[in-house]
């Protein structure tokens, strides 16, 4: 299949060149003049930018304005903040306890080698996931929907007792303890 695939694309690309060789020696044999014919095509390119700026532009305003993103700055003043940072082999959370149906930002980062940070629900399906790297924070935003305990499970091998690197993050449904 693939040798098949090959020698038809070396077909194609023969074609290709023979027909530039053919347009490349026809073009130089004759001499006209072509000014009306280039006037013509300009006013008709003219005229298709200003259709297309005129029907794609509402179009494209139309379905931009209502998209759902909000901007950063109001993603990360309604959010609730945690701090995770990465230890061989544990997880520091600043607080283990959301609100469920409330934006969550997680600030991860990685006290010695690469961690991966992934939160599983309470089924063990992963519902989020980003990299915990030493000197670099990563944001990860999530919004749990569903109360319960969700797991935070290392995702990247990362010594003896990667196993055993579990925290907890209790999501409620009502306010979450101060």
């Amino acid at each position: 299949m693939q040798d098949t695939a090959w020698f038809v694309s070396l077909a194609l690309m023969g074609l290709l060149l023979a027909v530039f060789v053919f347009v490349w020696s026809q073009s130089s044999v004759r001499e006209e003049n072509f000014t009306p014919l280039q006037k013509r095509a300009y006013r008709l390119r003219a005229r298709l930018f200003w259709v297309l700026v005129l029907t794609l532009g509402p179009a494209m305003i139309y379905n931009l304005v209502d998209l759902p993103y909000q901007t950063a700055d109001a993603r990360e003043r309604d959010a609730q903040v945690i701090d995770a940072v990465g230890h061989q082999w544990y997880w520091q959370l600043s607080g283990n306890e959301v609100r469920a149906g409330q934006p969550v930002l997680f600030r991860v980062t990685s006290a010695d080698v690469n961690h991966g940070f992934g939160i599983y629900d309470t089924e063990l399906r992963i519902v989020a996931q980003t990299q915990a790297m030493p000197g670099y924070t990563n944001l990860l935003r999530h919004t749990f929907t569903q109360p319960g305990k969700y797991r935070v499970l290392c995702m990247e091998y990362c010594g003896l007792v990667h196993h055993n690197m579990i925290a907890e993050i209790d999501v409620v449904g009502g306010a979450a303890k101060e």
